[in-house]
């Protein structure tokens, strides 16, 4: 009884420790992989905001019961999205939870992957969450002044719900992970999928479509997707299945958004201790970096586990042709 109380007090204060709304300012130092380590994080996703600082967005990873499952109480129970930031990669400041998915009027919960951008001094926070009515996985975007919140939904309804898209093998899960980028020509690019890719164009407000949905054919394509624009190559960086049964992280290119796109293979293999891994991308300060999650952190008590997954970061690096080269997962990581 007594081990069991202790251990129910350390889960309260590692809960504690990543809860903090909008103006917590607990700073670490970068110490390798996992590089968040004050609580559980998954899906990790780099922005720069127009000051030149890294913002990362990740979900908070709350799963501390170890039956068996993958799915819900007993596998992964995310609740909140969380936010860092660095000027150097060393020091990073934590920002605490920006946005729960009960935020959004229409959702029930589930903070699944997210992504931030900002447009015109406004920031754009796209999320995947669970729908109560309809019943199923959905996409919404809040809004804010700065990046690391307060935000809150910008229309009042979710983006994108499971009678929009058409339901391939995944079914209810197909509108998940939403990955956004604008074009040369100002043009947003909404991309998300759990099985089929898709792709649709945004308004310049950011928070309406301005066209039809795509379906990118995506070579082992699972979930995920990370879509961004480099010396005139786009590339889609995504959750693609291994030969071990996980996860492992693919690419493909185009010279076009809406393809054809070419498979490249493999930029990563399976997280260490994790069926799921997520990719998100960034150049910053003449380096280029590799987000991703594992699950070898634990924290009072409680070891890894698939639903307690923890962000990492490596270098990752191109060849002259553009195309990227493998990046092996490291416990150093970018600590020089």
């Amino acid at each position: 009884m007594t081990k069991r109380i202790l251990l129910f007090v350390s889960c309260i204060l590692v809960l504690a420790a990543c809860s903090n709304k909008n103006g917590a300012k607990n700073t670490f130092k970068n110490e390798g992989n996992p590089l968040v380590r004050e609580c559980y994080t998954a899906d990790p996703a780099p922005m720069i905001a127009p000051d030149g600082r890294l913002y990362l967005f990740c979900g908070h990873d709350e799963q501390f019961d170890d039956k068996p499952g993958y799915e819900g109480k007993y596998g992964f129970n995310i609740t909140e999205w969380m936010c860092y930031s660095t000027r150097d990669m060393k020091t990073w400041t934590s920002h605490g939870a920006v946005m729960k998915p009960t935020d959004f009027s229409w959702a029930v919960g589930e903070a699944w992957a997210s992504q931030c951008i900002e447009v015109d001094g406004k920031f754009y926070f796209y999320v995947s969450t669970q729908s109560g009515d309809p019943d199923c996985k959905a996409i919404g975007v809040a809004v804010a002044d700065r990046p690391e919140g307060p935000y809150k939904d910008a229309i009042g309804k979710a983006l994108i719900l499971d009678d929009m898209t058409p339901n391939g093998p995944r079914g209810w899960w197909n509108d998940f992970d939403p990955t956004v980028m604008i074009d040369d020509d100002g043009t947003p690019w909404l991309c998300w999928g759990n099985g089929t890719c898709f792709l649709a164009p945004l308004k310049k407000n950011m928070t309406e479509l301005a066209g039809e949905i795509r379906i990118l054919p995506m070579e082992n394509y699972v979930e995920g997707p990370w879509i961004y624009k480099r010396n005139g190559h786009y590339y889609n960086v995504y959750a693609s299945m291994g030969k071990t049964g996980n996860e492992t992280i693919s690419y493909a290119m185009a010279d076009n958004i809406e393809g054809p796109w070419t498979f490249m293979g493999e930029v990563t293999g399976p997280a260490k201790d994790s069926f799921t891994i997520h990719p998100g991308v960034i150049d910053f300060k003449g380096h280029n970096y590799l987000f991703y999650h594992n699950s070898t952190l634990s924290l009072e008590g409680y070891g890894p586990a698939t639903g307690r997954r923890s962000v990492c970061v490596d270098e990752l690096f191109y060849n002259e042709d553009g195309s990227i080269r493998y990046v092996e997962q490291t416990e150093k990581g970018i600590v020089k």
